[in-house]
């Protein structure tokens, strides 16, 4: 479907052009709200997770509301997309665990690489190069990646909800039906799905409303232990201090000599590669994904203004780093914005002064629980599936990078995994074929660095 966007700031004032993207101000508040309550959950959980590499957890906070609001704010006002961007889940993961976990680095060398990951990928998008990549992957693999990243964020918000669990012989099973917040799930799930199927107007967001007000009853008139918390008092307000500015010191230990100019250099490439890799493609695929199902792609699978998504997306990044956070990437969670009716970059505005105002009133988020916004990402999930149906499953050299770019993302996890298996299958199956002209070259080069990432990650284990 070609895209009906307006990019271009409207002559009579209407710098979103809402007219022309047949939304009103009301639409896109509460597009903006519902996305802000489906991701806020970052705010609490970044912390957690970076704590594992010893930052200080009221920093992290502050550090993860403000990148995301800049971050936000930037892509709204650059490419008019009701996109959102905040640190991102899998990337925090990575910089804890694996930068300063498995490679050794404090979170000050962290946060430097995430610094300098986000220079290049300013310079890569003011060249074009990036959106060069992006328009390099075949049309069939982005359809895919639309459908993977349903399944991925269904697979996230049904774990987040104890709907799934981890289970020792089968990997994951059904949840514990008698736990009073799986019970809670199951309700907002069908509020949610009642809500969608009779059209409300901003029903996702209402489904989240109704489901944390459940919440607060079962918990406080029911007695039911829900996790909530008991009181909205707020301590002494955290500092971004301990972290800001804090990269600047990582940069000599990520270029130590001491340990051998081959190691030294070898480990930065190991870490960059990594970094940008996962990055670039849990941004793309995300961006295309979210694109697709709000139908801003041309026929020809383009993004119009994706250089301006981009760069706002890496602009984010640095600002992140230097602030105290891990690598800030566009949310699938702006897929719940997006089907709530958002469709210009006034819904990313009110999203970004969402976070700015959870600076102040994060006690009161804490009344939100995840099974309140889980529901409303299974949802998001089956509308994000409708892509795959204009994907030729007759014809196996197309299929099969397809449905491994589909299956990995829940199965691995990480939406850039998929993207991953579905570049290299679909490379390797073409020039099996002697169809060497039917890969871009981009293609070629996407599909090796991959490959070669693979390879370090083998080799640093």
């Amino acid at each position: 479907m070609a895209s009906k966007l307006k990019t271009v700031i409207h002559p009579k004032g209407d710098f979103f052009d809402l007219k022309g993207n047949h939304t009103n101000v009301r639409t896109e508040v509460v597009a903006g709200l519902t996305t802000f309550f489906t991701m806020a959950y970052i705010i609490f959980v970044n912390p957690d997770i970076l704590g594992a590499a010893k930052m200080d957890a009221g920093a992290v906070m502050l550090a993860t509301c403000i990148s995301a609001a800049i971050g936000t704010l930037l892509i709204g006002l650059l490419s008019n997309y009701p996109l959102a961007q905040a640190p991102g889940m899998g990337l925090n993961a990575f910089f804890a665990f694996t930068i300063c976990g498995q490679y050794g680095y404090s979170w000050q060398a962290g946060l430097a690489a995430v610094f300098i990951s986000g220079v290049l990928f300013i310079l890569l998008t003011a060249t074009g190069a990036r959106e060069g990549i992006v328009n390099a992957i075949p049309m069939p693999i982005k359809k895919a990646i639309s459908g993977g990243i349903g399944l991925f964020i269904a697979i996230v918000a049904l774990k987040n909800a104890n709907l799934v669990v981890a289970n020792e012989s089968t990997l994951v099973g059904l949840g514990d039906f008698s736990n009073p917040r799986v019970l809670l799930a199951i309700i907002g799930l069908i509020i949610t799905i009642v809500l969608v199927v009779w059209n409300v107007n901003g029903g996702l967001f209402i489904s989240i409303l109704a489901t944390s007000a459940i919440a607060a009853v079962m918990q406080y008139a029911m007695q039911l232990p829900m996790g909530l918390p008991e009181s909205v008092q707020l301590e002494s307000f955290p500092s971004l201090a301990p972290t800001f500015g804090q990269f600047f010191n990582g940069f000599g230990e990520l270029i130590d000599v001491n340990q051998g100019v081959g190691v030294a250099i070898f480990s930065l490439i190991s870490v960059l590669i990594s970094l940008t890799m996962v990055d670039m493609f849990d941004t793309v695929g995300t961006l295309y994904g979210t694109a697709g199902k709000a139908g801003f792609l041309t026929k020809e699978g383009k993004l119009p203004n994706a250089s301006r998504a981009l760069l706002a997306d890496a602009i984010a990044t640095s600002t992140g780093a230097v602030m105290g956070t891990s690598t800030v990437t566009t949310f699938v969670e702006s897929s719940a914005g997006i089907s709530a009716g958002g469709r210009t970059g006034l819904t990313s505005v009110t999203t970004a002064v969402c976070f700015v105002i959870a600076i102040f009133l994060s006690p009161f988020l804490g009344f939100i629980p995840s099974e309140a916004t889980s529901p409303v990402l299974v949802l998001v999930g089956v509308m994000m599936m409708g892509g795959v149906r204009d994907v030729d499953w007759n014809d196996m050299e197309i299929a099969i990078p397809a449905f491994l770019t589909i299956a990995m993302m829940p199965f691995a996890y990480s939406i850039s995994e998929g993207i991953a298996f579905g570049c290299i299958s679909y490379t390797i199956i073409k020039m099996c074929r002697g169809k060497f002209k039917e890969v871009h070259p981009v293609m070629y080069v996407i599909s090796a660095l991959f490959i070669v990432r693979y390879i370090l990650l083998i080799v640093n284990a």
